[in-house]
Parts: C-alpha cells; sequence; structure tokens
C-alpha cells in the first residue's frame, strides 16, 4: 500500500478524486469494490443499493463505530480499524479482495461530503475498481433542517487531516453572502471555534447560526443562537472542552434578502 503523510502529502483525497470511475466494461471479472456511505448512523437512511452492496460481500472494511452500525445487516466477515491500525486492516483486506472475494469498504454518510480520504486509502490498498454507492449524509439532513439549498450554499469540510488553511479562506470569504454548511474537525475546530474564526476575518456577529447535533438519532439536538453567542460558548467550559457533540453540523444562515428570507424562529 502506499505511502502518504497528510501534512506533507500525498492526500489520498487526491487520489480518489484523479479521474472518473472506470467505465464498468473494463472491470476486472471479479467486480469493484465497493465504497458506501451508510448514512448518519440512524439506518433507516442506509439506501437499498447501499445495503445490498454490504449484504453480498464476503468482508467489509471500515472504522470501528461505522462497522457496528452495519454489523447486523451482513454476514461478511469484518475488519474494523482506527486511525493507529488503519493501513493494517486495509492491507487485510486486500490481500483478501486479491484472492476474489468481494469485498465493501463502509464509511459515515455519504463518501462525497467528507470520506474521500478513506475512499482514496481504500484505492491505494486494492487493485479493482472502487466504485462509490452515495449515501445520505448528516450535512444533506442538516441542508434540510436549516433549510439551506445546496446551490445557495458554501459546504466545507474540516473533519479531515491536512491543511485546511484553504477551506476556512473559502468560509471567509463566503461568510454572509452565502448560506455556510460546516462540519466541524473534533475537537480543535468545532462550531464554537469556527464562529470566533469567522467573527475575527470581519463577519457580522449577527448572523443566524444552527449547531445540529446527532442528527437522525432518537437524542438529536439543534441549538438556534448568533455567530456572536456561538463563539461566546467557548468560555463555557474548561480546558478547551466543547459544549457541543463530535457529531455536528454548522449552518451559518445568508444573510436575510428581504422577505422571503426564513429565519430560525420559521424553520
Amino acid at each position: 500500500m502506499s505511502g502518504y503523510d497528510l501534512d506533507s502529502g500525498p492526500d489520498p483525497a487526491t487520489l480518489a478524486a484523479a479521474r472518473p470511475e472506470s467505465d464498468r466494461s473494463v472491470e476486472g471479472a471479479s467486480g469493484p469494490v465497493h465504497a458506501v456511505g451508510i448514512g448518519p448512523g440512524n439506518l433507516d437512511y442506509l439506501t437499498p443499493r447501499g445495503e445490498r452492496a454490504i449484504r453480498t460481500a464476503d468482508v467489509v472494511v471500515g472504522f470501528e463505530t461505522v462497522v457496528e452500525f452495519v454489523a447486523e445487516r451482513t454476514d461478511a466477515d469484518l475488519l474494523s480499524c482506527g486511525y493507529r491500525d488503519e493501513a493494517e486492516t486495509l492491507e487485510r483486506f486486500a490481500d483478501r479482495v486479491a484472492e476474489g472475494e468481494t469485498g465493501t469498504a463502509v464509511l459515515m454518510g455519504d463518501p462525497n461530503h467528507s470520506g474521500y480520504q478513506f475512499v482514496g486509502k481504500v484505492q491505494a490498498a486494492v487493485d479493482p475498481t472502487v466504485r462509490v454507492i452515495p449515501g445520505i449524509s448528516s450535512l444533506q439532513v442538516a441542508a434540510s433542517r436549516a433549510r439551506t439549498p445546496m446551490e445557495a450554499t458554501c459546504f466545507v469540510t474540516l473533519h479531515k487531516s491536512g491543511d485546511l488553511e484553504p477551506d476556512l479562506r473559502r468560509l471567509r470569504e463566503n461568510v454572509g453572502e452565502r448560506h455556510l454548511l460546516v462540519l466541524p474537525r473534533p475537537y480543535d475546530l468545532m462550531p464554537e471555534d469556527v464562529a470566533q474564526a469567522l467573527l475575527d476575518a470581519g463577519a457580522d456577529g449577527a448572523l443566524e447560526a444552527l449547531v445540529l447535533e446527532r442528527l437522525t438519532h432518537a437524542d438529536e439536538a439543534i441549538t438556534r443562537t448568533s455567530l456572536d453567542d456561538l463563539a461566546a460558548r467557548r468560555d463555557e467550559v474548561a480546558d478547551g472542552d466543547s459544549p457541543f457533540s463530535d457529531l455536528s453540523v454548522l449552518a451559518v444562515r445568508a444573510a436575510a434578502t428581504g422577505e422571503g428570507s426564513t429565519g430560525a424562529g420559521d424553520l
């Protein structure tokens, strides 16, 4: 498996996005490895196509918390990993696929929204084509809850390793002009930290902000506030602990432009 250092490169997300998927007619006889988005953690949001790829696989690989969600949906051998044993586990997965077994990698949400680094790692490990099966992510649910149409929104994921400055610059450039949807990074760039970064860049503190936690789960919670008030929450707890879950999406609504705009009170 190719080496990578997320601080100095190459970023495995670059490999995943380097070219379009291969045409189905040139896939090997054993078929592709599937990378399946399993939804936001509530399996009501797992698509039938994704479930079929998981159910019919001989071996399934993914982070432990993700694999746990789908364990009862398949009889496949389950290879769970964390960040420390990720490379070793993917090598074991690749060996199984090379021996002719059907392999599926599982990712939380939709791989297209924040999973490209893991897709790239899977792709670097295996020889067959990796085919992405999109899922429903917490981002899409957040856009629905916050009423922030994707075509009017700037989306940025900070939930990754490596240099985040280009992503933060996009947020600074778009705040107030377009809606923002942000996947924070536990635990150094949580919603209140992003709010402070936007205020430091000159954003209007009165802009409407929503922190959407554990979406689609039984304990889902939505905090409706402003950028000013959200940033102030950094001082509410000791030792930099965030008052919010690591399963959060931050929405910052664009400045109201007329009678057709919808405020938090109308959600």
